[in-house]
């Protein structure tokens, strides 16, 4: 084992480790059709259920990796990752029905929030001068594993009509590729524990009332990206266009806009980026309700730049302004953001059994980044006066 902290290679395992974590969400984007109705005959809520383990699944991870992250390290819980990587691809190659799709996913969602639990404060932990820019660069392996999946998952599926098991065996590379990248290496402490912060003041900062604001605002952004991206398949049906490549469209427009984050954030400032990122959420929804055939990826491109920033952003927030929440705090966040999910996407589900559109879906949708744009411009207009006096 190594004495010394490889940076670099350490950032580049995490952004493949995300890979994993982010094909993941664009696999079960493209699998909705093949367990539907027309497919292993579940409903479009039943898969709403069946896929909400996905969410919290790492919402539980997220919860109970974050406060262990400090205890036993950063390296355990990533190990804990790549085990629950490995089976959770493993049982959804073997799905069949409800249950086992169920387990399948859930181990996924185990693994997923292992990964955010512990890289998210090694990443603040490596570059504490530059968390909300790291944090974004780190981030772009989110949208940018939804672009590869995406488009791997077009080629498998619709082009080459290769069985649906080839498109989820294909995790086992990246998942391979991180284990290495990892083996054998020196892990940093978490920031909170290099700070010499109590566990009492961890817990006693994620009470405070910001801290508590901003828990509540992520469970809206993260519903507004993460349930409209996980069921874009049924939202954009009859648009006349491949969902999946609407969703490879919006992941690249993600990750490119994630790689500029730093001069972006020096402009606009962290709230200025939330403000800015509601607004154009809510006018992508609404575009996108009304959208038809390629005039889609216009409408597409909007809510994308709003959503770009909303998870680092919101991740960087916290860091930034509430340090002494340590990974506790970042694991909250982020466990919030993915419960949010597990609620919306059977009440989408069960509202589009109910109406059969998606369209109607969207709007209703739209209502979360109204509420957003109310609270981010109220936070932004409250920091600008403040900073003036």
């Amino acid at each position: 084992m190594t004495n010394q902290i490889n940076s670099k290679r350490l950032f580049f395992a995490s952004c493949i480790a995300l890979i994993v974590t982010a094909i993941s969400f664009a696999l079960r984007a493209r699998l909705e059709t093949v367990f539907g109705p027309e497919g292993y005959g579940l409903t479009l809520e039943e898969i709403g259920w069946a896929f909400g383990p996905a969410f919290w699944g790492f919402t539980l991870a997220m919860f109970i990796g974050g406060p262990l992250v400090d205890y036993l390290g950063i390296k355990r819980i990533i190990w804990t990752a790549f085990i629950c990587h490995t089976l959770g691809i493993t049982g959804t190659i073997l799905a069949h029905d409800f249950w086992t799709l169920f387990f399948g996913t859930l181990a996924i969602g185990i693994g997923n929030g292992m990964v955010e639990a512990s890289l998210n404060p090694m990443v603040a932990s490596m570059f504490p001068n530059e968390k909300i820019k790291m944090l974004n660069r780190f981030h772009v392996w989110w949208p940018a594993g939804i672009v590869i999946g995406a488009i791997i998952g077009y080629l498998i599926m619709d082009k080459l009509n290769l069985n649906w098991h080839v498109y989820v065996a294909m995790l086992f590379i990246p998942l391979v590729i991180y284990g290495v990248m990892f083996f054998g290496q020196k892990i940093p402490q978490t920031e909170r524990v290099e700070m010499g912060v109590s566990n009492k003041d961890m817990w006693k900062a994620v009470i405070t009332p910001l801290f508590l604001l901003m828990a509540f605002l992520m469970l809206l952004t993260a519903a507004t990206e993460l349930g409209t991206n996980q069921r874009i398949e049924s939202l954009l049906k009859g648009t006349g266009v491949s969902a999946l490549l609407v969703l490879a469209f919006i992941s690249g427009i993600m990750a490119i806009g994630r790689v500029f984050a730093g001069p972006i954030v020096a402009k606009l400032s962290t709230r200025g980026m939330l403000f800015f990122s509601a607004i154009f959420s809510f006018l992508g929804l609404i575009w996108l309700s009304y959208a038809q055939g390629y005039s889609t990826f216009i409408a597409a491109a909007v809510f994308a730049i709003g959503i770009c920033y909303f998870w680092p952003t919101m991740i960087g927030f916290v860091s930034e302004n509430i340090p002494e929440s340590g990974a506790l705090g970042l694991s909250l966040m982020g466990g919030l953001g993915f419960l949010s999910a597990a609620i919306v996407l059977p009440l989408m589900g069960k509202f589009m059994d109910m109406t059969g559109s998606g369209v109607e879906t969207l709007r209703y949708m739209a209502i979360l980044p109204a509420l957003l744009i109310i609270a981010f411009g109220l936070l932004y207009i409250t920091h600008k006066k403040k900073s003036r006096t």
